[in-house]
């Protein structure tokens, strides 16, 4: 039954209210990422991603954008992507889903490779003078540092090699030095990694010395970056709790804090993690920080120490920085109401260069999400984003369903920005939780690292404690609670529902962890020793291995689970969800496979995405607003 009450908004069960963020609506965004300015600073290049699609679009200033990428799927290949293109004088360098570097300039033509098709490649960096093109370059299981003339007349060549794991290769503003970031396994990017910094040999350039800047088996180091001068080299570390922003003196080789105790530094999933920026004067730094879920952009003069925040209104969720030689600051940005975007700045003058979305949704029907946080039962203090459900022409009576979301990695977090995933929910009459448990980052070094051994028990105590909020904050119907989750989020999921059967009604995971002991034998390299760390090495660890591993205890799952699956998944492969599927039927529990034929770990097909949430609409109501 609905009525009507005095402000003109139908009432109408929770859960079942009409909406117009469709699963159709959802599967057409765009994402934009990466934004870089060409040298001379007229023209400003991104990606975005369609339906599965890596384009690259360049917009000279006050022009329209035109793609450059032609035909080509621009994505780099290394662990999980990122690191896709770099531009200079005139000149971008792409990496391509074939496993090719290609060239374009920005006048005319087309891309014309420069590497042979062998292996995987990203991070490509221009030296000065557009000769020559260093990447990473991932084959046969070894990465390296290649280098490659930009016309692509010769083999490339190896620069360096010998460490597990290559990212951010940036060269000297002279040309005669490279900097990078390496590390070796068990250690993941948050972990330890080394600065490097080398001399070069001309002509072609090769090693003739090389040294370690800083970091260590304990140290994350992120993104080196030269002043635009090449009398500095900045980069982000993370000794103690918190972050710093450090400088290095080329000349004198000292070094100094620009900036302490900040939280900086993002998890490296991806190549190309890009927090800081040099100013065209050589004098201040640009970079992001997050705090409770938000995100601002400051600048740090390097001579006096000064800072200064930038004012971004109304944008809360502000990446990937890049200056202009005149001084224009671009980066993605967006908040809970204002759907991701490239935009750029100028004193007060904000462009915005393309959105992810149409502008359609109306921002009464978007929620307006929030930090909260609960006493977990062991007695820490655990965080969440919780949005409302948020409707201009519905409301319901008492309390709502709710989704409660697992964030994969589990190294990453979850920030208070635009969701369409959240309004997806929130429009229909669900809140949505988004946990940071225990492991996330953002919340400084001793909260991330409480997940270390911990993997399979902390993260399924915060995912329970998380319901538990909803219900004692009176913000959920504690009959009619969801959780959702992908990748680890999705091995979370699953050990919630059998160490905490009732708490929720139903689950919903995607490409989850279901078996800790493949999964240590059959990952990519990137994460291969990642269970080292968060669970413990095997053999001693086989005894945790076996306990919070779901598929050994799937006969205590009694809640419905929908599980999504995709068919080329190289991180967590299908194998993983048929084990469970195939428990979940042996012990008749209520259940829904679906599995996505070329996808991988993540769905990106607007046909796929599309099936995926109109599933999952029809599984809650089903056994959630019905069951």
């Amino acid at each position: 039954m609905t009525e009507k009450n005095q402000m003109d908004k139908t009432k109408r069960t929770f859960g079942m209210w009409n909406s117009q963020i469709t699963p159709e609506l959802i599967a057409a965004a765009i994402g934009v990422a990466d934004p870089q300015w060409d040298t001379d600073g007229q023209t400003l290049v991104w990606r975005e991603g369609r339906s599965g699609k890596g384009v690259l679009m360049a917009q000279p200033l006050g022009e329209a954008p035109y793609e450059i990428s032609g035909q080509k799927n621009v994505s780099g290949g290394v662990g999980y992507g990122g690191g896709d293109f770099t531009i200079q004088d005139g000149l971008v360098i792409f990496a391509a889903k074939d496993g090719r570097l290609y060239r374009r300039p920005l006048g005319a033509g087309f891309p014309e490779p420069i590497t042979p098709q062998y292996g995987s490649v990203a991070s490509p960096k221009l030296s000065p003078g557009n000769d020559w093109v260093a990447f990473v370059h991932n084959y046969e299981g070894k990465d390296v540092i290649g280098l490659v003339d930009s016309q692509g007349e010769n083999w490339p060549v190896k620069l360096a090699e010998n460490a597990d794991f290559y990212m951010q290769p940036v060269w000297h503003p002279s040309g005669e030095a490279i900097a990078w970031v390496e590390w070796d396994h068990p250690n993941m990017p948050w972990d330890g990694t080394r600065l490097m910094y080398a001399v070069l040999e001309s002509n072609p350039p090769g090693i003739q010395a090389v040294q370690q800047l800083a970091g260590g088996s304990d140290i994350p180091i992120l993104q080196p970056a030269f002043s635009r001068d090449g009398r500095y080299l900045t980069y982000v570390q993370n000794q103690g709790e918190w972050d710093q922003l450090i400088l290095r003196d080329l000349g004198d080789g000292s070094s100094k804090t620009l900036v302490e105790g900040a939280p900086i530094l993002k998890p490296a999933w991806i190549q190309g993690v890009v927090v800081q920026a040099w100013s065209a004067d050589n004098e201040h730094v640009y970079f992001v920080q997050t705090q409770a879920g938000v995100n601002t952009i400051s600048k740090v003069n390097v001579k006096t120490g000064a800072l200064e925040d930038i004012d971004m209104q109304p944008y809360t969720s502000l990446s990937q920085p890049s200056v202009s030689a005149d001084e224009r600051l671009a980066a993605v940005a967006g908040a809970p109401s204002i759907s991701p975007r490239v935009v750029s700045k100028k004193g007060e003058k904000l462009t915005i260069h393309q959105r992810s979305t149409s502008e359609s949704i109306p921002t009464g029907d978007l929620p307006t999400p929030y930090e909260i946080s609960w006493t977990s039962s062991d007695g820490e203090e655990v965080f969440g984003i919780y949005s409302p459900p948020t409707s201009r022409r519905f409301e319901g009576d008492g309390l709502p369903p709710a989704i409660v979301l697992i964030h994969g990695g589990p190294t990453s977090n979850v920030s208070i920005g635009y969701n369409l995933e959240a309004a997806f929910f929130t429009s229909r009459g669900y809140a949505y939780l988004e946990v940071n448990y225990r492991g996330s980052t953002g919340y400084g070094r001793a909260y991330r690292e409480a997940l270390r051994g911990n993997w399979g028990h902390l993260d399924v105590i915060d995912a329970a404690g998380g319901a538990q909020a909803l219900i004692d904050q009176r913000l959920a119907d504690p009959n009619r609670l969801v959780i959702k989750g992908g990748s680890a989020g999705g091995y979370t999921v699953l050990n919630t529902l059998i160490r905490f059967p009732g708490l929720y009604k139903a689950g919903i995971c995607s490409y989850g962890v279901t078996n800790l002991f493949t999964l240590a034998m059959d990952t990519h390299k990137f994460e291969e020793r990642y269970t080292d760390s968060l669970v413990g090495p095997l053999p001693e660890a086989a005894e945790k291995y076996r306990a919070w591993s779901p598929v050994f205890h799937a006969d205590k799952i009694k809640d419905p689970v929908a599980i999504f699956q995709g068919e080329e998944d190289k991180v967590v492969p299908p194998s993983q969800s048929e084990e469970i599927v195939k428990a979940l039927k042996a012990n008749g529990v209520p259940h829904e496979y679906h599995l996505y034929p070329g996808e991988g770990h993540g769905f990106r097909k607007s046909e796929t995405r599309q099936a995926y949430y109109e599933a999952i609409e029809r599984f809650l109501l089903q056994y959630v607003i019905f069951g």
